[in-house]
């Protein structure tokens, strides 16, 4: 099996990434998580995965979510995915090379790989739409305020008598105990 250099492998697939507009931080983390693996184990063609360690590796806490993503990663030609689905014996996983002479090459000005010949059907999910000048008034306002203001604020507040039992005031002598 011929090598796989590291950087050369890493560089080429963040190029990929960079360019694929379908791909989200959980199919990047999912990927990465593989690669991980696939080096741990140096680089066979072929690998078992346990969907509990990459699920902890890219931090996915969801089982559908993992499979989702690790599905189209398959279909989007990033790796060959295998279910066992036998609850004993891990997935097969295949990475498929980037960057190397001879397997699929990502480069500045070429690419050998094929996602789709048309438009990807990506899923419309609906966006809860959340009031954003809730929280940046808030902001104007603490921006805006000043330190003695939260000195006056704190000294009316207060419902029984300030007692500064431990001299913490600002004219504080050093000399005398506590």
């Amino acid at each position: 099996m011929e090598e796989v250099n590291y950087i050369k492998h890493l560089n080429s697939v963040f190029i990929q990434f960079s360019k694929d507009s379908r791909l989200n931080p959980t199919h990047i983390s999912l990927y990465m998580a593989m690669f991980q693996l696939w080096n741990a184990n140096h680089f066979p063609k072929v690998f078992y995965v346990n969907r509990d360690e990459v699920m902890q590796l890219s931090k996915v806490g969801s089982k559908s979510t993992y499979h989702r993503c690790v599905k189209q990663l398959h279909h989007w030609k990033y790796l060959v995915y295998y279910p066992s689905h036998n609850p004993y014996q891990g997935s097969k996983i295949k990475l498929l090379k980037f960057g190397t002479s001879t397997g699929q090459v990502v480069g500045h000005n070429s690419t050998q790989i094929e996602t789709s010949s048309g438009q990807a059907l990506v899923p419309i999910y609906k966006h809860i739409e959340t009031n954003k000048n809730k929280n940046s008034n808030k902001q104007e306002n603490f921006k805006n305020s000043k330190v003695e203001d939260f000195e006056n604020i704190e000294k009316q507040s207060s419902t029984a008598p300030y007692q500064d039992n431990l001299k913490t005031t600002k004219n504080k002598n050093y000399n005398e105990p506590l």
